[in-house]
């Protein structure tokens, strides 16, 4: 996936460029099909 550019405003709060690939991969996942890796925890594979 692209990376987005890291924001700047006066709170720099959510800004980070690996915090926002998260929340833009949650919003995929919560439609597509097709899976985007989110972080370590999430995109495991579930334990059988």
């Amino acid at each position: 996936m692209g990376k987005p550019k890291k924001r700047t405003s006066p709170r720099k709060t959510g800004l980070r460029r690996s915090h926002l690939l998260v929340e833009l991969a949650r919003k995929v996942n919560a439609k597509s099909p097709v899976k985007a890796y989110t972080t370590r925890r999430e995109s495991s594979k579930k334990a059988a």
